[in-house]
């Protein structure tokens, strides 16, 4: 069973609010949802939408044919109503907008009428989220009263819960320890800030632990990205974060990381580019930048998780080895899984737990600079070291992608394991083709680590007797990245770069027959 629900209407009429309470309800009454938010770079006006897909079987996607329309404005049902199905329905917002700020409540109350959902699971709902209930639970059942039943869900055993990547990473970071979040706001990595801040002291949610973090705007990029690099050199759990043009003016500290060798993670999350491009889309085109920003030849960690569970799990290995291999590490995420919400009754793996084992300042003598240098951190210019010091770093890039290899997942695979027609993708991505693949003869293997690559892939690509590449940017650059390191290009290639994600329906009809 699967259905899918699109809310539209301007920026500021609380579109996000309806399918966060209707997700919410369908999570206690059992089922498994999928939120994608598509919206503008604009405060009031214009047009936004959420898609929110419903299963009774665990789903990290949407679809592009709808079964229920709810339309906050005219603009909203002449740009979706191509998309709805034959016998789908619309439901019209005009109808409560004497309610004032509790019309969204009323169209939570028609949308759980026309699944077959009882009222009083909502009405439980409305009371835990608002103090002052008793007008919300009014306009409730007038939305509930207003529809007839479409269908009829029946309650189910899971008990899921619902997850957006920014959360996943502010949990990830708070597992492992983290004592600072340095960053300059950049859409969509600022919503991580968000959640990393409410577990300062006092926290703004009381449901929230209280941890000794503290999260600092800087002024931009630059500062954030040099704050955390001094932070961790005096012996902290640093994280820094932004999207593609802050990452840009990272690029020298990073460059600094590579050969003071002081631990640093950064959060990359992408969106559609180059320039300031379409800052509230997405994209996967920053995979070239992550493994190559910042000048000169030195080691690197790039993990790319594909929902919020791998996202918790990949945060604190890329913390982890930062730390115990003194080295960068780069978390790759995108505007599609930072912002879209998951439900799982999955749970994470156990946190790589660790600590500042090195010299720190004021504890001991330490001296780290960007030069080139010796033993003792005295600046050298002497070519017997300096070959010596690159050798090292060379070296430590082995090490590190042997213990990657020992200890964590480089890769998954899902589908049909037997199968010889083998998809290959990474990131958010995997979510659409993972849905996409069900009932077909497929395998998806899923790029967790982009650097080190897992030497896995040239075996599985090598097995199959058809490989498709799927990636969301023009230019398919993990599909390079494999080329560069096992000499196979892949021809069949699914790309999408207008800054959208891949619809799981769209996908699928796009698969079929290049599996045949």
């Amino acid at each position: 069973m699967r259905l899918n629900i699109t809310i539209g209407g301007k920026a500021g009429q609380g579109i996000n609010k309806v399918s966060q309470i209707l997700s919410n309800v369908l999570a206690k009454y059992g089922y498994f949802t999928f939120n994608y938010r598509d919206y503008q770079s604009l405060i009031r006006g214009g047009h936004n939408f959420n898609t929110l897909s419903i299963s009774d079987e665990p789903i990290e996607s949407h679809d592009a044919k709808i079964d229920i329309l709810v339309a906050l404005d005219e603009r909203t049902i002449k740009t979706h109503k191509q998309s709805l199905k034959k016998n789908g329905i619309t439901i019209l917002g005009d109808q409560f907008k004497n309610l004032g700020r509790n019309q969204n409540v009323a169209l939570a109350g028609s949308l759980t009428k026309a699944l077959g959902i009882p009222l009083e699971i909502l009405e439980k709902e409305i009371q835990e989220q608002f103090k002052e209930s008793a007008e919300a639970i009014k306009a409730t059942e007038k939305g509930f009263e207003s529809e007839k039943k479409l269908h009829h869900l029946k309650k189910l055993k899971n008990s899921p819960t619902i997850l957006s990547g920014s959360q996943a990473i502010a949990i990830g970071a708070i597992n492992s320890g983290l004592q600072l979040y340095v960053a300059y706001p950049m859409t969509p990595a600022t919503n991580a800030m968000h959640e990393l801040a409410k577990f300062q002291k006092p926290t703004t949610d009381n449901r929230q632990p209280t941890t000794d973090i503290i999260v600092f705007q800087a002024e931009n990029e630059i500062a954030a990205a040099s704050m955390a690099i001094g932070a961790s050199f005096a012996g902290k759990k640093v994280m820094t974060g932004t999207s593609g043009g802050g990452f840009d003016l990272m690029g020298e500290t990073l460059s600094l990381q590579g050969i003071s060798e002081i631990p640093l993670t950064v959060y990359l999350a992408q969106r559609a580019g180059p320039g300031t491009g379409v800052p509230t889309y997405t994209a996967q085109a920053d995979l070239d930048v992550a493994l190559r920003s910042g000048h000169g030849e030195f080691p690197r960690i790039v993990v790319a998780p594909g929902n919020p569970i791998e996202t918790i799990e990949k945060t604190s290995e890329a913390l982890f080895l930062a730390e115990k291999f003194k080295t960068l590490s780069i978390i790759l995420s995108d505007k599609h899984l930072a912002e879209s919400e998951f439900s799982s009754t999955l749970k994470p793996a156990k946190t790589p737990k660790f600590k500042i084992d090195r010299p720190i300042p004021g504890k001991d003598l330490v001296k780290n600079s960007s030069y080139e240098s010796d033993e003792h951190g005295n600046t050298t210019e002497s070519y017997t070291l300096t070959e010596q010091n690159v050798n090292k770093r060379i070296q430590k890039y082995k090490d590190i992608k042997e213990y990657i290899q020992n200890n964590f997942e480089m890769i998954k695979t899902h589908g049909n394991k037997k199968s010889k027609n083998l998809i290959i993708g990474w990131g958010s991505t995997s979510g659409a083709i993972k849905d996409a693949i069900k009932n077909l003869d497929a395998k998806f293997l899923q790029v967790l680590y982009c650097k080190p690559l897992s030497p896995q892939i040239k075996k599985e690509i090598e097995n199959a007797n058809k490989v498709i590449l799927v990636e969301c940017n023009a230019t398919g650059q993990l599909g390079r990245l494999i080329r560069e390191k096992t000499g196979i290009k892949i021809h069949n290639r699914l790309l999408k770069y207008n800054g959208r994600p891949f619809h799981s329906d769209e996908l699928k009809n796009l698969l079929i027959p290049m599996l045949k």
